[in-house]
């Protein structure tokens, strides 16, 4: 009977710890709590990550509406009621997303000192509770530049507090889970500019409940990856991707192996030593996690392997812009389109990555079904590498694949186009958020409204979004968007540089476009890691009248930009289209700045470049860059220059190449102190170098 009722104690003991549930403890402000969402007891984070994590997981929503991490703030945390309860419930994993309303005036700046100890013995008060718990705190979700107290303030502390979050998690010895960056780039998802909604908390909830549970659903690569990609050569190769915590990771290729284990936040990155051009080869990439039996022995491994074929070693250029740089080689004059595929049916080693959008910016209304998936970020079609052929390259850029040709065929080496255009898109589009929060705020505010903006595009946006009940709508040509869908995807893939046809619709607005410009290049270099060189067309001709302002602006900043380089195209102009049909040109001087300043050939890079003006004797002399062999395009007297006294007095001045010089005069104007070249819209200028490289458009004075 003894023996009975002993076995039967044992079985309902066993019973019981079988059943006892893993205790999450949700620490935290509004945004825990659930404030602003609907039916929040369903809705909140915590009610989410309870229906993922499941029956094996009791999880408990101690969020405080204002609550602060300070203690000496305005509602301190430890103060509260639900500090208290969370203290009892004892949480086996505790979850703490505080410091949003440390951002506060009246706390961060009086009381910043005090964050790192109050946050410690936070953290310590839940561990003396229950010494085997295991804590996360949380790099704080986003605050919107839409917030009454953003550029007062706000913006600047909140960042400062996300860089003490991470220090203090290393000094606390907790684990950092990143509630920022599934939201960062979901404004709409934040309606008051700081609490997500529904959609938001469950993004919230996705992201804790993985690293929990450690399963980011196994082996996972970027959108960039796949069978006939090209790799960089002669640099070291980061490779990254995602993968369950803790997976080891084993990446080959070409004789390399190279070993890593997942993180706790599902990512992992090897770097490969740089390879020499060449192959075919194949990158292996494979994902292995061992399993244990109830001893902790080694038992099974689970495995995941992607193989890459067919993968080259060459050269990859970012290939982005708006329309002039999306127009396909399909669209171009006759005689070009045939040289260009003729050349395409050879198969050079140019393998191309074309990423399209689902849908095109025309003067149309979409559909909600549309408008949902802009708002998801769902812009583009999925895109693979694919070999160049006849029909790939008829849907192709022009411009890209010209440049490709003519770096194929003089580096002799695999060449990887990776095209990312949208016609109508203007330079704030494709600029990181963070940037723009910092060096351009005014333009996030109302884009729809505001006056940086030109006219066409906000009305064609308009016209988009028409049928969106959302006040938050997403468009394509909104700031940061192209950004978040188009660059923050490739993740970081490993390029040569980058060429760039853009600025059609910003030429409105010189003065913003300056601002603008830089920030962009920056803003990518900064993604990569690197001042990779940027090379750049500059606007065409055509009879709008502030592209001459436009491409003397774009002339100018060559010398504000590190390694840039211009090509002109005003020699390739349409006087009444602005998507003129002649583009291999183009594409070619684009080239030859890569062949010369980055790959070290001996080639002139670009056509006259006016570098300074000597006035004497009643007359200017006109010195240039790239000078060699001045003459003019058609065999006819120089023509386009002007000359003046005074600022917007200029009159014709005759021209003459003079010892390698320009030498420009009137005879009525006797002390000239100026002088322009080129200066239409649509301008007929005919100054070229002995490489037949058209000269820029220019004016003396800036």
């Amino acid at each position: 009977m003894k023996k009975t009722l002993l076995l039967l104690c044992l079985l309902l003991c066993t019973t019981a710890y079988a059943q006892k549930k893993i205790k999450v403890a949700c620490v935290g402000n509004s945004v825990t709590y659930g404030a602003g969402i609907e039916n929040r007891e369903v809705n909140s984070y915590p009610a989410q990550l309870q229906r993922m994590l499941g029956e094996d997981y009791e999880v408990m929503n101690f969020g405080k509406s204002g609550a602060t991490l300070l203690n000496k703030g305005h509602r301190p945390y430890s103060e509260q009621e639900e500090y208290r309860a969370a203290l009892d419930f004892a949480g086996d994993l505790v979850v703490i997303h505080l410091g949003l309303n440390d951002t506060d005036p009246r706390n961060w700046p009086n009381y910043r000192d005090n964050f790192v100890s109050d946050y410690l013995s936070l953290i310590e008060s839940f561990r003396k509770v229950n010494p085997e718990c295991k804590i996360w705190i949380c790099r704080m979700t986003p605050i919107a530049h839409r917030h009454p107290r953003f550029k007062s303030g706000t913006r600047d502390w909140y960042w400062q507090e996300q860089a003490t979050i991470e220090e203090i998690a290393q000094l606390g010895n907790t684990g950092l889970i990143d509630l920022q960056a599934g939201l960062y780039n979901r404004p709409d998802l934040l309606p008051d500019a700081l609490h997500p909604n529904t959609e938001g908390a469950g993004i919230l909830a996705k992201t804790i409940c993985q690293e929990l549970t450690g399963n980011y659903g196994g082996l996972q690569m970027p959108v960039i990856y796949s069978d006939n990609m090209v790799l960089q050569r002669e640099k070291p190769l980061p490779i990254t991707g995602t993968a369950n915590a803790g997976q080891k990771i084993t990446v080959q290729i070409a004789g390399q192996k190279k070993e890593t284990v997942t993180a706790s936040n599902g990512k992992w990155s090897v770097t490969l030593e740089p390879l020499q051009a060449g192959g075919p080869y194949e990158l292996t990439v494979e994902a292995v996690s061992g399993k244990t039996d109830k001893k902790g022995k080694k038992k099974t491994a689970d495995s995941q392997k992607i193989v890459y074929r067919n993968v080259l070693i060459g050269e990859v250029w970012l290939c982005s812009g708006q329309s002039n740089m999306a127009f396909r080689v399909n669209e171009l004059a006759d005689s070009q389109h045939k040289e260009l595929t003729a050349y395409a049916k050879k198969e050079p080693q140019i393998q191309l990555f074309n990423m399209v959008p689902r849908w095109f910016t025309n003067a149309e209304e979409w559909d909600e079904a549309v408008m949902d998936s802009l708002n998801r970020l769902q812009y583009y079609h999925d895109a693979q590498w694919t070999a160049c052929n006849e029909q790939t390259v008829d849907k192709f850029s022009a411009v890209a694949f010209s440049f490709g040709q003519m770096l194929s065929d003089s580096l002799q080496v695999p060449v990887g186009l990776i095209l990312n255009a949208v016609g109508g898109s203007g330079t704030e589009a494709w600029i990181d958020r963070k940037t723009l929060e910092f060096d351009f705020t005014d333009i996030l505010y109302d884009w729809m409204q505001n006056d940086f903006i030109q006219d066409w595009v906000r009305g064609r946006a308009a016209l988009n979004i028409k049928k969106s009940s959302n006040k938050l709508q997403r468009h394509p040509y909104e700031p940061c968007y192209l950004y978040e869908t188009g660059i923050r995807p490739l993740q970081q893939y490993p390029i040569k540089g980058v060429i760039w046809y853009q600025g059609e619709s910003n030429a409105q607005n010189i003065e913003t476009h300056e601002r603008l410009f830089p920030l962009l290049v920056n803003s990518w270099r900064k993604n990569w890691g690197e001042e990779f060189p940027f090379y750049y067309v500059q606007l065409s001709s055509i009879d709008r009248p502030s592209w001459t302002w436009f491409r003397n602006s774009q002339r100018r900043m060559m010398k504000e930009i590190p390694n840039c380089g211009m090509a002109v195209s005003s020699d390739r102009g349409d006087s009444l289209n602005v998507h003129p049909r002649y583009k291999r040109e183009i594409g070619e001087r684009l080239a030859r700045w890569a062949l010369n300043q980055t790959c070290g050939h001996r080639i002139t890079p670009s056509g006259p470049l006016f570098s300074s003006v000597e006035f004497k004797d009643g007359a200017a002399y006109l010195s240039f860059e790239y000078a060699d062999g001045l003459h003019t395009s058609d065999g006819e007297p120089l023509r386009t220059f002007e000359i003046a006294e005074h600022d917007g007095l200029f009159v014709p001045a005759q021209a003459k190449i003079v010892d390698g010089k320009v030498k420009i005069w009137n005879e009525k104007i006797s002390h000239p102190q100026l002088v322009r070249y080129g200066w239409q819209p649509f301008t007929r200028a005919n100054l070229v170098n002995g490489d037949e490289l058209p000269a820029s458009t220019f004016r003396s004075k800036e």
